[in-house]
């Protein structure tokens, strides 16, 4: 007789192993710095996209030990010069309502433009053992100017700050090369005494070429209708037609007239006629014809930088120095803030022609201007 028969079933074991959630982490011993600490930030962005800019990256500790040192009322105060921040130069004692902005004053060096953009800011307070949180930190946001805490069981023992200016508040700047300076002074909790000054020192690179634009500032617009101001002579005999009319013309690059130069392209939108003076433009008679005394002819100058240029049909002008031309204010389409741009006034100049040579009656044609951007921006 056998033996009994045995069967072994193996079974297979599969084990999932959660990773323990990780402990909160206390803040950084820190002592605040004393004396004046100076940051130095470039920022550039294109007006299409804003991009925001931080100054103290979120909860940026100033002081943080035991409780004894009192770090959990540091405050931060504007100076007394207003041109770099104006919010309150003491403490103001306020409770946890929030995050409240500081008015900083940015200047354009191109065109000496100024405006005021908002600096958001807030305090957070941090424990030194978690008595009332999970993660070191007291869920409020106190405004940068108050001492103000929230004590449970016992007083914060240290102070983080946030400092930034949003996208849309940024984007305030048009285009162009502004600088700013921020001081502040950051102060203990006890007496407000002054602990250290901090110095940020912004430059910001705005460019707008989408908004590039020729611009006409009588009209408002990169559209203009123009009368080329012909006048009839009666003597001396024959009596002869000719006259000069001027277009007031701006050149907006949208880099804040940084750049080095701009390419302008002009053109009337009819085939060469024979005839006709090479590089001149014209304007046709409304009941129509192609034959010379259907037109008349007229040049295009405009004066840049003191000199009178020719332009040319279809000819590529290069307008040298724009970064050092005289400037001009302007509200262009659809834009809050002015910009400033590059006066180039354009003369439409008839030469005198014997009256008989052409047919009475109205004469009209098109112009059209290019501006190419360089390339490289500034």
């Amino acid at each position: 007789m056998s033996g009994p028969a045995y069967r072994v079933a193996w079974i297979g074991l599969v084990g999932l192993l959660q990773a323990a959630p990780a402990a909160a982490q206390r803040p950084p011993v820190t002592v605040p710095t004393p004396g004046t600490t100076v940051t130095t930030l470039h920022h550039a962005f294109d007006r299409a996209a804003p991009q925001p800019l931080s100054l103290w990256r979120p909860r940026t500790v100033l002081g943080f030990q035991e409780v004894v040192y009192g770090h959990g009322g540091i405050h931060v105060t504007c100076t007394d010069t207003p041109e770099r921040g104006r919010c309150p130069r003491t403490d103001t004692g306020g409770g946890p309502t929030g995050r409240s902005p500081i008015q900083l004053e940015f200047h354009e060096q191109r065109s000496g433009q100024r405006r005021e953009i908002a600096v958001l800011g807030w305090l957070e307070r941090a424990e030194w053992e978690r008595a009332c949180s999970d993660d070191f930190w007291d869920k409020s946001e106190y405004p940068l100017w108050t001492s103000s805490t929230r004590e449970c069981h016992v007083a914060p023992a240290g102070t983080a700050a946030t400092l930034e200016i949003a996208a849309r508040d940024i984007a305030q700047l048009v285009a162009g090369r502004w600088q700013a300076e921020l001081h502040l002074d950051v102060r203990s909790g006890r007496g407000g005494a002054v602990l250290g000054r901090h110095v940020f020192a912004l430059e910001v690179l705005v460019t707008d070429p989408a908004r590039a634009a020729i611009h006409f500032p009588e009209h408002g617009a990169s559209v203009a209708p123009m009368d080329l101001q012909l006048q009839v002579r009666t003597q001396p005999a024959p009596a002869s037609v000719g006259g000069e009319a001027v277009l007031e013309m701006c050149l907006y690059d949208g880099l804040g007239s940084l750049s080095s130069q701009l390419e302008l392209v002009a053109r009337d939108g009819r085939p060469d006629a024979p005839g006709r003076p090479a590089g001149h433009f014209s304007v046709w008679h409304l009941r129509g014809g192609a034959a010379a005394h259907d037109r008349i002819d007229y040049r295009l100058h405009l004066l840049h930088g003191g000199r009178r240029i020719d332009l040319a049909r279809d000819v590529h002008t290069v307008l040298d120095g724009i970064d050092s031309a005289e400037l001009r204010p302007v509200l262009l389409p659809g834009m809050e803030q002015t910009v400033h741009c590059v006066p180039t006034p354009l003369s439409f100049q008839t030469p005198r022609f014997p009256a008989a040579d052409k047919r009475d009656g109205r004469y009209q044609g098109d112009l059209t201007l290019e501006m190419r951007l360089p390339t490289r921006r500034p």
